[in-house]
């Protein structure tokens, strides 16, 4: 268990309290790399230090309780430019991890999928581009092989070299897994689709869980899920797609959104988008926020998202809630959800009967498997399906 610091800058931008709400944020991050935390160290300035973002004063202070604490790693809850990692690791003395390493690190560290280590991967590299200068030493420590200390320009234009090289590789490597999900998306289209999204740890996991009877681990660490999982589900009668996808969180930069583009790729050609907040949360508003703000980033239309409010159980105290709050845990409020989303999915099909005569039950088997069919009868030599059709055809 590695020993981290964790560092953050209270200054006009931030004085209300949502620096104190980012920095508990940053634990749980910190936490979620089964880091161990053993202090915290706030400064409050005017304005960012163009050199050092907390000041030289502060960075010597942090650089004692580095070495008296044995601590490894200083972890700051903001995006540090290169030339502020290069001369706060100079002054402190250890490792330097900003906002967007650190989670760049969670998510190396969650992903499964092929997709989704291409694209933490592709993130990676291109984070790390601009970060390589000779001057910076703490390269071959923190992430190893890609730099070293001291090196010469030539090294340099090699190391360079290799990551633009590498970028280019894994940028098709990701078209080719695209054109493969295409094809697979081909195969969803007669499915209605309803993408569960929301901020970190809202309890996406748990309603898809609920609504696919599916086994998706759920835990309280933030970025429990970060590969995309598409199940069927039935609700009512209707056979509908339920993808769950991977959590929000604020202060993400939009070049960083943009590289999980594919991931989110289920949640940008639903029907419908289920925005999750928990309403439990102490800052659930800022958190709801957060979602608008990059479902909109996502050009998501604002009327196919709706908007529920999960964890009631902790905020009421019995399940006679209304519509739009829930609780996926206890299954409070989900016979309303489930009507809510038939109603809206309902709005871009339509209702189709087509008779079949002669067909063999494997023939008829895969029909359904195939089609939205919410119903059939078979009468002597003929079967009527009944269909649930998309009345116009979604954009591939």
């Amino acid at each position: 268990m590695e020993r981290v610091l964790l560092a953050g800058l209270i200054w006009k931008k931030n004085e209300d309290n949502s620096f104190l709400e980012g920095l508990e944020e940053l634990s749980l991050l910190t936490k979620t790399l089964n880091c161990e935390i053993v202090d915290r160290i706030i400064q409050k300035k005017e304005n960012p230090c163009p050199a050092t973002f907390i000041g030289r004063g502060k960075a010597e202070e942090i650089s004692r309780i580095v070495k008296e604490k044995n601590i490894r790693a200083v972890i700051f809850d903001c995006d540090l430019t290169p030339s502020q990692v290069k001369n706060l690791e100079e002054i402190i003395g250890c490792k330097i991890i900003d906002r967007t390493w650190l989670i760049l690190s969670i998510f190396a560290e969650k992903a499964k999928t092929e997709e989704a280590k291409i694209e933490v991967s592709l993130a990676q590299y291109e984070y790390l581009l601009p970060r390589l200068t000779r001057q910076w030493t703490h390269l071959s420590r923190q992430w190893g092989g890609i730099g070293t200390k001291g090196v010469g320009e030539k090294q340099l234009e090699i190391d360079r070299r290799v990551i633009k090289e590498r970028i280019y590789h894994l940028k098709n490597d990701l078209k080719k897994i695209e054109k493969r999900r295409d094809i697979t998306f081909q195969s969803h289209k007669n499915f209605p689709s309803v993408a569960l999204v929301g901020y970190t740890n809202a309890g996406k996991s748990t309603l898809f869980n609920l609504l696919t009877s599916s086994n998706v681990k759920v835990s309280n660490f933030l970025f429990s899920t970060l590969d995309p999982k598409v199940s069927r589900a039935v609700l009512g009668k209707i056979p509908i797609l339920v993808s769950d996808t991977v959590g929000f969180i604020k202060n993400i930069p939009h070049h960083l959104i943009a590289s999980f583009k594919s991931t989110l790729k289920e949640a940008m050609e639903a029907d419908l988008v289920i925005h999750i907040v928990d309403r439990s949360h102490p800052n659930y508003e800022a958190q709801e926020k957060v979602g608008f703000e990059t479902l909109e980033y996502l050009n998501i239309q604002k009327e196919k998202i709706m908007t529920v409010y999960n964890k009631a159980d902790i905020i009421f105290e019995n399940e006679n809630i209304q519509f739009p709050f829930i609780s996926a845990k206890n299954g409070w409020g989900i016979e309303n959800l489930i009507l809510k989303i038939e109603e809206k999915i309902s709005t871009s099909f339509t209702i189709i009967k087509k008779s079949y005569k002669n067909i063999s039950k494997k023939q008829l088997e895969n029909i359904i498997r195939n089609n939205c069919v919410i119903d059939y009868k078979r009468k002597n030599n003929e079967t009527e399906v009944t269909f649930w059709v998309r009345k116009i055809l979604p954009s591939i």
